[in-house]
C-alpha cells in the first residue's frame, strides 16, 4: 500500500512539473530553438493523422511531407474524406491527450516511449521520401524516444512524454485558433483544413466556426485526459493533506 501511494505521488509530482515546464517552454521566446523541432514533430503527427484516417477508413496514404517552415501536406486517396480532413488537427490533439493519459496511467512508461518510437519510425520509413525533412524529423524523433526507452528511467520517460503530449495538444489548439482568425487564408494553391471542410461538407458554416469547434474539441480532449489520469490523484492528495492538518 505504501509503495503504491509513493508511486502515485511521484507520478503526480512529475506530471504537474512536466505541465509547468511545457507551459514555460511554450510561452518563452528564448526557448524557440527547443520548440522548433517540436513544431516539426507536431506537423509530422498532423500529417500522420490525415494518413492514418485514410488507411483506417479503407483509403490509401501515398505519402506526406513536412517543410522546414512547419507546413505539411499529406497525399491520400479513397477513404472517408469527411473524417480525413479534420484528422490532422484533431489527430494531433487526440495524440497529445492520449499520450498524456497513457503516460500517467500506465506504470511502464519506457514501453510507451519504445512503442511510440516504432510507430514514428514506421511512418517515416514507409510514407515519407528518403532524406526529406519529414524523413529526418520522424527518424530523429524515433531515435530520441528509443534512447529514452533504453536508457531513461521511469520518471525521465514520464516527464518527456508529458511535455511532448502537452506541447502537441497546445500547438494543435493554437494552430486552430490561428485558423479562426485566418480561416480564409490559403498557402499558395493550398487551403487550410477548416476551409476545405466547410466548402466540401458544411457550406452553411463559415470556416472560422469549423476551426473554433475543432479547437473546443481539442481542449476538451486534453482536459479529459488530465482529469481521468490525474484528477482523482489530485483530489486524494488534497484530502490526505487536509486530514493531516486536522490531526
Amino acid at each position: 500500500m505504501l509503495d503504491s501511494t509513493v508511486h502515485h505521488r511521484r507520478t503526480l509530482v512529475v506530471a504537474l512539473a512536466s505541465v509547468v515546464i511545457a507551459l514555460a517552454l511554450w510561452r518563452a521566446e528564448q526557448f524557440s530553438f527547443i520548440l522548433y523541432p517540436l513544431r516539426l514533430f507536431v506537423t509530422f503527427i498532423h500529417e500522420s493523422g490525415h494518413g492514418l484516417a485514410a488507411i483506417t477508413t479503407g483509403g490509401t496514404l501515398h505519402g506526406f511531407t513536412v517543410s522546414p517552415s512547419g507546413i505539411g501536406v499529406a497525399t491520400t486517396s479513397g477513404g472517408w474524406y469527411w473524417l480525413i480532413v479534420p484528422a490532422g488537427y484533431l489527430g494531433a490533439a487526440l495524440f497529445g491527450a492520449g499520450l498524456f493519459f497513457l503516460a500517467n496511467s500506465v506504470h511502464r512508461t519506457r514501453r510507451i516511449s519504445g512503442g511510440l518510437a516504432l510507430l514514428v519510425a514506421g511512418m517515416a520509413l514507409f510514407y515519407t521520401q528518403w532524406l526529406s525533412t519529414a524523413w529526418f524529423v520522424g527518424l530523429l524523433s524515433a531515435a530520441v524516444l528509443a534512447l529514452l526507452a533504453w536508457k531513461g528511467g521511469r520518471e525521465l520517460n514520464l516527464a518527456a512524454l508529458n511535455v511532448l503530449a502537452v506541447l502537441c495538444s497546445l500547438n494543435a489548439v493554437v494552430d486552430l485558433f490561428g485558423l479562426v482568425s485566418n480561416s480564409g487564408v490559403g498557402i499558395g494553391d493550398l487551403r487550410n483544413d477548416a476551409v476545405v471542410f466547410s466548402q466540401t461538407f458544411m457550406p452553411i458554416f463559415p470556416p472560422w466556426l469549423i476551426a473554433l469547434s475543432w479547437a473546443v474539441i481539442a481542449l476538451a480532449l486534453l482536459a479529459l485526459a488530465f482529469w481521468y489520469s490525474l484528477g482523482q490523484r489530485i483530489r486524494d492528495t488534497v484530502d490526505q493533506a487536509y486530514r493531516d492538518i486536522k490531526r
